[in-house]
């Protein structure tokens, strides 16, 4: 586990206009409320929230593509754009998904793996590279990503597999059943429950960089930083080396994104000049 302290974050906070300098002179293109399911779906709400945004730097080829699920306890909240990463060499799909109660699990889960399969089949048509795609989000949005990275079952219907991702940064997600599909099922929210819906049944041995990404554990909400230390261990005690458990120090729940973004980039910077 690596804690990344308070100081060294507010200088890569300062030093984020430099590091995207050359970006901020490319020409961003925003295109809205994208479906991102068949156009045949007659489900009026999959019609309503199954949009993504999509922001990348319509000038250029081959570019890096951040899938980003919003958090929100799957419960409440929608699509944007993390400020952190604009202008900043990278395209973003910004998904929406159903939420709960109006929808149920799984329903939040397949919207997630549509998007993604949505992502690798239609990026290339904008100039983006399908070899080059991150997964992220924030909370629940966490959530959504490490169900992706460990459990195969979500894609396989699209005919791909999570280690066609090029890494996965949850940033403060639920290692365990998600506290909504526990209260949508009528179990107290604090019961902590493990089974299909928990990231951390899903153990591989073999998968792309997973960056678990958690604020200060005085700070965050009750069990958060605890349930990614559990999964860190756990995936290492089933032989993965490909996993990171990193604790950022001085943040809470919610400011966390913005350090848990710059990281983010930061990595695909330093992985896509290899």
């Amino acid at each position: 586990m690596r804690k990344i302290l308070l100081n060294w974050l507010l200088v890569c906070l300062a030093a984020l206009p430099v590091m995207a300098q050359q970006a901020l002179e490319k020409h961003y293109k925003l295109i809205e409320d994208i479906s991102y399911i068949d156009p045949a779906e007659t489900d009026d709400y999959r019609r309503e929230r199954c949009r993504l945004d999509l922001y990348y730097p319509a000038d250029e080829t081959d570019f890096p593509t951040v899938v980003w699920f919003h958090g929100g306890g799957l419960e409440t909240g929608n699509k944007y754009i993390p400020e952190e990463l604009k202008n900043a060499g990278v395209a973003v799909a910004a998904v929406n998904y159903r939420l709960s109660p109006k929808a149920q699990n799984p329903a939040y889960l397949e919207d997630a793996a549509e998007a993604l399969a949505w992502t690798f089949s239609e990026i290339e048509k904008q100039g983006g590279n399908p070899e080059s795609i991150y997964v992220s989000g924030h909370s629940a949005g966490g959530y959504l990503t490490l169900m992706l990275a460990l459990d195969s079952t979500w894609l396989a219907p699209y005919g791909i597999g999570p280690d066609q991702v090029k890494a996965y940064f949850p940033i403060s997600g639920q290692t365990l059943t998600h506290y909504t599909i526990r209260k949508e099922r009528g179990v107290p929210m604090q019961l902590p429950v493990i089974d299909a819906y928990a990231p951390v049944q899903w153990l591989r041995s073999e998968t792309p960089p997973i960056r678990l990404i958690s604020g200060d554990r005085n700070l965050e909400l009750t069990g958060r930083y605890e349930e990614n230390a559990l999964l860190d261990a756990l995936l290492r005690g089933a032989g993965n080396t490909n996993t990171k458990l990193i604790e950022l120090q001085g943040f809470n729940h919610g400011n966390v994104v913005q350090p848990g973004c710059i990281l983010l980039l930061d990595y695909i910077r330093r992985q896509e000049k290899n």
